[in-house]
């Protein structure tokens, strides 16, 4: 199965911009879905971004709808998260993940999971 690790994230000041990356390994992602979620303290996984095996759909939360944009890059098994105008309550560990073709529209459709990587926006 396809092994994912994110990187990118850290400390930035609200309105600032991150961009998070995931790379693949194990299997080439363009047999996969893609998704990024993130899971603040004291709460549950949430959706934030998709993108279809061929990059033909993407799927955004309300949340960050206009402010955030994923992109894949399938000869180099990557998918980005570029994040701008963030805020405070954006400070979450944000992890990627893998489905097979399609976005899945519930957690359990997702079948591999990274480990995360801190997200955190000061005021």
């Amino acid at each position: 199965q396809v092994q994912l690790v994110e990187s990118g994230g850290g400390l930035v000041q609200a309105g600032g911009s991150l961009r998070l990356s995931c790379t693949a390994s194990g299997r080439t992602i363009s047999n996969y879905a893609m998704g990024w979620f993130r899971q603040a303290p004291g709460k549950e996984r949430e959706f934030v971004a998709g993108i279809n095996w061929s990059g033909e759909t993407t799927y955004y939360a309300d949340s960050v709808k206009g402010r955030s944009t994923i992109s894949r890059d399938n000869a180099k098994n990557m998918v980005y998260l570029q994040m701008n105008s963030l805020k405070p309550d954006d400070t979450a560990v944000f992890s990627c993940a893998a489905s097979p073709r399609e976005i899945a529209l519930t957690l359990s459709g997702w079948i591999s999971w990274g480990q995360g990587t801190q997200v955190t926006v000061s005021s």
